[in-house]
């Protein structure tokens, strides 16, 4: 049996999907359609109307185009009949988007599901939240140029910045509003573990960083662990990391394995 996928998105996180299709990396897969948001010269998979996308016959969707499109198809997806994979996580700081697309999910049988995608150990912080977690907090440092065209322009001058800003600290939930192209990893990290409001987001302009730097730290029952990674930089978007593409094409190419490792 071949899953039918459906993408919303075609940037750097779709292009990397199809491409790693295409170079027959993900058995037993096969692209049925891509949404995108404006239209675009004729190619057959690609529509730029949602009524087009939908009515093709998706097993998944994979999200890879920001907060809204989540806001816009999630719950269409899931009443179709598709499970739906959401690389913007952070959406779901709104708990009434969050609580819509569950009971979509719920009534028609179907899965959200939040992939990895930048941020590692969430099988880790997962596991220990069985057991009840005393602290988590999530750290996100990227160069100055990441963080143009958003809050943390009215906090400092990022063309100038000489020494780390600190550009937020405080609950996921408010962090990942503000911040919605920029920090989902931590709304995935908060919703696998202590929940949005009880997860501490620290947010960090770096005028030293080469690369997306993200701490994860977590204590309770379990013990404690603390977790970084180093993450290049995509070429064509600064404000997110290579990792978050490849770790897309590997969250889509369990749906279909016989294999799935850390689950």
């Amino acid at each position: 049996m071949t899953l039918k996928l459906g993408l919303i998105g075609y940037g750097a996180i779709g292009v990397a999907v199809e491409a790693a299709l295409a170079g027959g990396r993900m058995e037993g897969i096969e692209l049925a359609s891509v949404l995108v948001r404006k239209p675009r010269p004729a190619q057959e998979l690609l529509t730029a109307d949602p009524d087009r996308f939908f009515a093709r016959t998706l097993d998944a969707v994979a999200e890879c185009a920001g907060h809204e499109a989540v806001r816009a198809h999630a719950v269409r997806a899931l009443e179709a009949g598709a499970d739906f994979l959401a690389t913007s996580v952070g959406a779901f700081t709104d708990t009434a988007l969050f609580d819509r697309v569950l009971s979509a999910a719920r009534a028609n049988g179907t899965r959200l599901i939040l992939p990895s995608a930048g941020i590692g150990a969430l099988d880790i912080l997962s596991a220990a939240a069985v057991g009840g977690l005393d602290r988590v907090t999530v750290t996100v440092a990227k160069d100055p140029s990441a963080w143009i065209g958003t809050p943390a322009a009215s906090l400092v001058d990022l063309g100038r910045l000489t020494a780390p800003a600190i550009l937020f600290d405080g609950p996921v939930r408010e962090g990942a509003r503000l911040y919605p192209q920029n920090v989902n990893i931590s709304a995935a990290a908060a919703l696998a573990g202590a929940g949005l409001d009880a997860t501490r987001l620290v947010i960090v302009a770096d005028p030293a960083a080469s690369r997306h730097i993200v701490e994860l730290e977590a204590e309770g029952a379990f013990g404690r662990f603390s977790f970084r990674e180093e993450v290049e930089i995509s070429e064509t978007n600064r404000k997110t990391g290579k990792l978050v593409a490849m770790a897309m094409v590997k969250s889509v190419r369990q749906l279909a394995s016989s294999l799935v490792v850390a689950a």
